[in-house]
């Protein structure tokens, strides 16, 4: 029987100020390493490693399994499993592999049943919402037009065309209002390539998720604090995208926040134009902060930041200095953008769930969850520029991440069916609705209870 109203919003803030537990999901230990240091992805998967279970190897459900051979041949890419050995990938394996060939190729490499429980609530059942959908998607995938997603890479690749040459004309143009506009459609399109570049960061290795590393952001910590963390587990204690800001700019319902939390509104817009900056200086500290750090986080592709401004000189012939702090404006202004998209795009709202919010089932289907973190925008779905440049379609992208977004809107027929049958909570509003929902949301102490 659920604890009367009273009861729990009592017993809810005693949770949240033990930090012993999750608080909606009690039965869950609190997530080693989430509060202190850098609260970025290295940290994140080394408290992950901590308390999954996983011996070292990786847990799929309550089985482990020695991957280190398949590494290299795995279709996605190595980097999916290079950076998940050690933890529990139970939900990504299930929501990144669609068809059935994924789950008769493990066996091969099964070593052993897992000791301890697994370290999340939720549930995969075969007659369950989210294994019910995915056997229909399955079938529904078939009847998809063979070049859908070349929709996605042509205004992607329209996108970076733009960048390119307006960021150019910034430097080379001397009419005021040509380079004004200039720099406003070279922030507006770096903004779009990197966000339409999270369309290919979930699938396996392309050259279009490069693309994100234009924000001087790392695609690679991204795939960790976002297709790993904030996908799998929206909304909870272990969702990195609410703790990498959390105080600051706090999302969960609680009530010793501190006072500064108040103003988290006003902070966003003061921090959002310098985020691309400040997650680059982190990873920067983190050279000299830790052992090893550049050898096994550094790529190559870390250098694809650089890459805008170096265009911008050796077309334009500007100077060093005029094109550093037009780059500057840019980068900063397209931050801000990112930042002001995302965070009004689906996961903030008091009808939205959060960690602290009563839940009916400690254990429910993993899709159910996911509805429940989520808010679809109706303006955005309605159009597919919008679609791949606003995370449209954003509850069928959180259930199917690896489909390209131009595929999803021919899963709604099956989706919405199946919403209806197993009473799921996929709800349509408005993008008004989620900026006042999500200011509310950085205001909210009480959790919400399942009779409001």
């Amino acid at each position: 029987m659920a604890p009367k109203e009273t009861d729990y919003l009592e017993l809810a803030h005693q949770r949240a100020i033990e930090k012993k537990t999750h608080v909606s999901f009690p039965q869950l230990k609190y997530p080693s390493l989430r509060d202190g240091g850098f609260r970025d992805p290295v940290q994140w998967l080394q408290g992950k490693a901590l308390d999954d279970g996983a011996e070292g190897l990786w847990r799929v459900h309550d089985r482990l399994y020695d991957l280190e051979h398949f590494i290299q041949r795995h279709p996605g890419g190595s980097e999916w499993l290079e950076l998940t050995k050690g933890t529990d990938v139970t939900e990504a394996f299930e929501c990144h592999h669609i068809d059935t060939i994924a789950e008769s190729m493990l066996e091969k490499f099964y070593v052993r049943d897992a000791k301890s429980p697994r370290n999340s609530p939720f549930t995969f059942k075969e007659d369950g919402f989210f294994r019910t959908l995915k056997r229909e998607v399955r079938e529904e995938l078939k009847k998809v037009p063979k070049d859908t997603e070349k929709f996605s890479d042509m205004i992607t690749d329209g996108l970076l065309i733009t960048l390119l040459v307006t960021s150019a004309t910034t430097c080379w143009s001397n009419n005021y209002w040509a380079v004004m506009a200039s720099y406003f459609v070279a922030s507006l399109s770096l903004a779009y390539v990197v966000i339409a570049s999270h369309n290919y960061i979930h699938r396996k290795d392309n050259w279009r998720m490069y693309l994100f590393n234009f924000s001087l952001w790392s695609y690679r910590d991204f795939r960790v604090s976002h297709a790993l963390s904030h996908h799998l587990y929206p909304n909870t204690l272990m969702d990195l995208e609410i703790s990498a800001f959390d105080p600051m700019i706090s999302w969960l319902p609680r009530r010793d926040r501190p006072f500064y939390a108040n103003f988290s509104v006003l902070i966003e817009v003061i921090t959002f134009p310098f985020i691309y900056f400040l997650n680059f200086l982190k990873r920067s500290t983190s050279v000299f902060l830790r052992k090893d750090f550049f050898k096994k986080h550094y790529r190559w592709h870390d250098a694809v930041g650089f890459l805008l401004p170096l265009w911008m000189y050796l077309v334009t012939g500007a100077s060093f200095y005029d094109v550093f702090i037009t780059w500057l404006w840019i980068i900063s202004t397209a931050s801000f953008i990112f930042f002001m998209i995302g965070s009004n795009a689906a996961h903030h709202h008091p009808k939205i769930f959060k960690d602290g919010d009563q839940v009916s089932d400690p254990n429910p289907d993993w899709g159910i969850h996911e509805l429940e973190a989520v808010m679809d925008r109706r303006e955005i779905n309605t159009n597919y520029f919008r679609v791949l440049t606003n995370f449209g379609h954003h509850a069928l992208h959180h259930l199917f991440p690896t489909l390209d977004h131009a595929v999803l809107e021919y899963l709604y027929p099956v989706f919405l069916n199946n919403c209806e049958k197993f009473r799921a909570n996929f709800r349509v509003t408005t993008i008004l609705d989620l900026i006042i929902g999500q200011i509310k949301m950085t205001l909210k102490t009480e959790p919400t209870l399942l009779n409001k």
